[in-house]
């Protein structure tokens, strides 16, 4: 059952790879990456159980736990027959929905199996030959029965996250779901609300910690009693269909929206940090286990989270600027900074006229013009934390405006008392600098729109954080690529790497070997060129980008600048609209471009919710205008054309649209 080796290096990913260095035989092995399971290939007397751990006593090393593939969707799947469904079968399938999630309620289901629209019936074949019948909306699969059980897809539940019970586990275990893996109970992370309480077989969902939007389906193995009772250890949801698997696919790709969690993430990985060192405290083995949960807490770069090193700089300006209010706490200078603005803003800004507005319009075109030169309006460093309780302070304490949430989640402005004191008291500061306006815009109150200036970063990742120690560069740090190539040249040249003979070429150390090589690549690669060496080490870290806009702080965010969409829908039997997504991001305001558009074209307009996006409008229009659509973000707005993504959906020469 044991096997004696000598172990060098052992780092373990608590819920799936190990990395090793060892000598077994008199033969020394380099840094190896074993899927857990697979290590018993060391030594066929290491034992291979049925479950996922790993334990270590003293130099021996047990492997006790291999996952079963039960991702229904991980390969392709086959078509049988794709048919419209009938009158009786829809009636029936809102029936079984209602009957299989009581939580929805009936607007919900309207919405989900609208009477009118076109819904498909897909029937297929697995890959392991299971007989799936499908439900297709919009060109997205809503829900699949297998086995006489009705299960949601990924795209239903973005927009009904409360849909399922829900586990929530870390962002690297989504890689392993999507290949095909079970989620294990170590792998899930208990929050402050414990454990949703499910029984045997269940339909439930995973999602990601910082993220409520779901990114898996599935059943769960055993009930929440058995999993509290065994110690959080074994099988815990049998994994059905995941984001970014074959049915998925299916539909239209769309990837997962961002939806805050409730819980702090602190508190979580301060929980899980203090079990797993209790954990090691207990073991006997001395070997040094690096736990995935300081990994997350130093690498993860959240997606809404501006950069701490870049704050110490704007209190600088501030104190330069505002030597006066030194004494004040910086809490204590924005919310009177907040309250200048904001009277500010209805006092020179805002006209009746314009009534009802929309708050994030409030805030975005009429208070941060208002804000003295060299300052920033962060609500989040206000006592208020929102703009939503601030505008609530304004209405209940001072009277200044009524606000009221006219559509479901969206807070407009529709009315300002003018004769109100305070206001009237409100004089402009002297030395403020008026913006200056657009001469070419319609509305005479409209600023001059600029586009955002998007840098893409690259952030340090764990696996090349040695390359980076000596420029005191921690994980998760971001760098532009000019950063990135300097402090690799310094290394180069301060360890002594440039060939002596070649100087095009790069000598291979250890630390460079493990950073930038694959396993085959060890015992063969002994030099590399300067640019594939940089291009190696820019592959190899996390994509992030800076968005700089106008009159804001710049926020620096994880992944690839998510494009403006533009997508053509059917409505009814022939009717088609044009839909525009996330022209926030860039700085827009949804409604401006939709007066702009509706004037343009000469067709009727509307702002609607975004699903899954929270205080996210999107922009409907009649009819397939991607052409002018494309013109008037392009052209006016001179967004990049990489950044708008859909302009290839516009009606051919010919045609109509």
């Amino acid at each position: 059952m044991k096997y004696l080796f000598k172990i060098y290096f052992l780092s373990v990913h608590k819920y799936t790879n190990i990395s090793v260095l060892y000598c077994s035989g008199g033969h020394f092995y380099r840094h190896w990456w074993f899927p857990v399971g697979r290590v018993s290939a060391l030594h066929p007397r290491v034992s291979q159980s049925a479950a996922g751990a790993l334990l270590i006593y003293s130099g021996f090393l047990q492997i006790l736990h291999l996952n079963n593939v039960t991702e229904m969707f991980a390969k392709a799947f086959r078509v049988k027959s794709n048919t419209v469904i009938k009158g009786s079968d829809r009636r029936r399938l809102r029936a079984d929905v209602s009957a299989a999630f009581p939580s929805l309620s009936a607007e919900d289901l309207n919405e989900l199996i609208p009477n009118k629209e076109e819904l498909n019936i897909v029937k297929i074949y697995a890959h392991k030959g299971d007989a799936v019948i499908l439900y297709v909306l919009h060109k997205n699969p809503i829900f699949f029965l297998l086995e006489k059980q009705l299960f949601p897809t990924v795209y239903t539940l973005w927009r009904y996250p409360t849909m399922l019970p829900a586990f929530v586990t870390w962002p690297p275990v989504l890689q392993k779901l999507t290949g095909g893996a079970d989620l294990m109970l170590p792998g899930v992370v208990v929050t402050a609300d414990g454990l949703p309480e499910v029984q045997q077989g269940d339909c439930c969902a995973v999602t990601l910690v910082m993220n409520r939007a779901p990114v898996a389906v599935g059943t769960a193995a055993v009930s929440s009693a058995e999993m509290r009772k065994s110690g959080m250890k074994g099988r815990g949801v049998n994994i059905l269909h995941t984001y970014m698997d074959q049915l998925w696919a299916f539909g239209d790709k769309s990837h997962p929206p961002v939806m805050p969690v409730t819980n702090s993430p602190a508190e979580v990985e301060g929980e899980e940090c203090e079990e797993e060192e209790q954990e090691v405290k207990d073991s006997s083995d001395p070997a040094p286990v690096e736990t995935s949960c300081q990994n997350m807490q130093e690498l993860r770069l959240d997606e809404h989270e501006v950069l701490k090193e870049e704050e110490p700089v704007e209190d600088k300006e501030g104190e330069d600027t505002n030597k006066e209010e030194d004494s004040r706490s910086p809490q204590e200078q924005m919310d009177e900074l907040l309250l200048q603005c904001f009277l500010h803003a209805l006092k020179t800004k805002v006209k009746k006229s314009q009534l009802p507005l929309l708050t994030s319009n409030f805030l975005r075109h009429h208070m941060v013009p208002c804000c003295p030169k060299g300052k920033y309006l962060e609500i989040k460093k206000s006592s208020y934390k929102k703009l939503s309780k601030f505008l609530q302070c304004m209405q209940k304490d001072h009277s200044l405006i009524q606000v009221k949430e006219l559509s479901k989640g969206v807070e407009s402005i529709v009315d300002v008392d003018w004769r109100n004191p305070v206001l009237c008291s409100f004089s402009v500061p002297e030395d403020f600098e008026p913006e200056i306006k657009s001469e070419e815009g319609s509305g005479a109150s409209e600023v001059l729109y600029q586009p955002p200036e998007i840098t893409p970063l690259y952030g340090v990742t764990a696996r090349l954080e040695p390359l980076f120690q000596d420029a005191h560069k921690k994980k998760g740090t971001p760098l532009k690529a000019t950063e990135v190539r300097n402090i690799i040249t310094e290394y180069v040249k301060t360890n002594d790497l440039v060939h002596e003979t070649n100087k095009n070429y790069v000598i291979i150390n250890p630390t460079l070997c493990d950073c930038l090589l694959e396993k085959s690549e060890y015992q063969e690669v002994e030099k590399l060129k300067w640019d594939e060496l940089f291009s190696r080490t820019l592959i190899r870290m996390q994509a992030c980008h800076e968005v700089l806009i106008p009159g804001q702080p710049p926020l620096v965010k994880k992944g690839q600048m998510e494009p403006i969409d533009i997508t053509v829908a059917s409505r009814g039997s022939n009717k088609k609209v044009t839909i525009i997504k996330n022209l926030e991001a860039f700085g827009l305001d949804p409604a401006v471009v939709a007066d702009t558009l509706q004037h343009q074209v000469q067709a009727s307009c509307v702002l609607q919710d975004s699903p899954g996006a929270k205080n996210r409008v999107l922009v409907q229009i009649q009819g397939n205008q991607v052409q002018q659509v494309g013109k008037l973000l392009l052209d006016r707005y001179k967004i990049p054309r990489k950044y708008v993504q859909g302009l290839d959906k516009a009606p051919k020469p010919g045609k109509k649209k």
